[in-house]
């Protein structure tokens, strides 16, 4: 069946919404999005169905009952009647393991949202080369990370960024050369954590002669994928800084079943985007909202989630500060599938 024009008016209005929204304006809109995924959402609103829940008394972020991430593997998890994806993003599982599918029907509001969330954290891409050690991404065709960072590349506009899959003997060489430039433009380095280990062993103690390192952000995504023994994110920046004679590490948030991100500039302490919001639940009851500090289940607002699901009920533990809106993750649920960027324990 086609979508109505009615539908396709309100779905551009949210978009436009969405590109352009503010902190203040986040939870009217949220709402608005809710309402019309419960109504235009197959899954969603079968699963709202059964909750018994009616999408008319929602009248606040924590009422919203937030949809099991696990629901992807299983379903097409799309709003609307659109039948083919511009894209597909799919989780790396393990060996045997069932994956995730995430069906992309707007390239190019993820593209927006990606872009702005990171310049709101780190300003202009023109300003960096991008450089990326994701060896177990670039095996697969499918991966929105190894989307982002080559989109991200794009944008920078410089022909020092790429892939270095497993070379670190050209990654070392490209770094000096960068140095060597003296071309103004910051490094940022971005990779799975197993790979950024793997490189940090092969430099030498840091003794101040590597002139690369004064314009380098290093920024990890999480991920041991079986390769090395896991690791506290804590150990692993702890690892990073001392070899690399950093102040600080960064890190990444987020999956497949994502379209926005979230950064920590340090210590792992995650700050809320334009369009990611976090919200802890209890362990015990999937339906209440924490607000404590305490540790809980994630449930991720994405607004960029349009054309699939804005609410995620993900498999993380985490723990939030209301106060000023950084969170930060802590592990995952015993009985939750080890994947992707999500094999760093804390």
């Amino acid at each position: 069946m086609p979508e109505s024009e009615c539908f396709n008016q309100c779905r551009e209005q949210l978009r436009r919404e969405i590109t352009a929204v503010t902190p203040g304006a986040f939870e009217t809109l949220a709402l608005k999005l809710f309402r019309f995924q419960a109504e235009h959402n197959l899954v969603y609103r079968s699963y709202l169905g059964h909750l018994g829940c009616n999408p008319q008394e929602i009248k606040s972020l924590s009422d919203i009952p937030f949809l099991p991430i696990s629901l992807f593997k299983k379903h097409k998890i799309v709003t609307g009647q659109w039948e083919q994806p511009a894209q597909v993003f799919e989780s790396s599982g393990t060996t045997g393991a069932e994956t995730s599918r995430h069906l992309l029907r707007d390239p190019v509001l993820y593209e927006t949202l990606s872009r702005q969330i990171f310049e709101d954290h780190y300003g202009e891409l023109e300003n960096y080369h991008i450089l990326a050690l994701l060896p177990s991404y670039l095996e697969r065709n499918n991966s929105s990370l190894v989307y982002m960072v080559k989109h991200f590349m794009e944008l920078s506009g410089s022909s020092l960024s790429g892939f270095f899959l497993n070379d670190f003997g050209l990654l070392n060489r490209r770094l000096s050369g960068i140095a060597e430039s003296r071309d103004g433009r910051k490094v940022l380095l971005i990779g799975v954590t197993f790979a950024l280990l793997d490189w940090a062993d092969g430099l030498n103690a840091p003794d101040g002669d590597e002139s690369w390192r004064d314009t380098l952000v290093v920024m990890e995504t999480g991920g041991m994928k079986g390769r090395r023994r896991e690791m506290l994110r804590s150990e692993v920046h702890s690892v990073l800084k001392s070899r690399l004679g950093l102040a600080a590490i960064h890190s990444e948030y987020g999956m497949t079943e994502l379209t926005s991100q979230a950064y920590a500039p340090s210590e792992g302490l995650f700050k809320e985007t334009r369009s990611l919001r976090v919200l802890i639940r209890d362990i015990t009851d999937p339906l209440m909202i924490r607000t404590d500090g305490q540790t809980g289940g994630v449930n991720v607002i994405d607004l960029g989630n349009l054309d699939s699901c804005a609410f995620i009920e993900t498999s993380d533990l985490g723990r939030k500060d209301e106060q000023n809106g950084t969170f930060e993750i802590v592990g995952r649920h015993d009985n939750a599938d080890v994947r992707g960027c999500n094999l760093l324990y804390f």
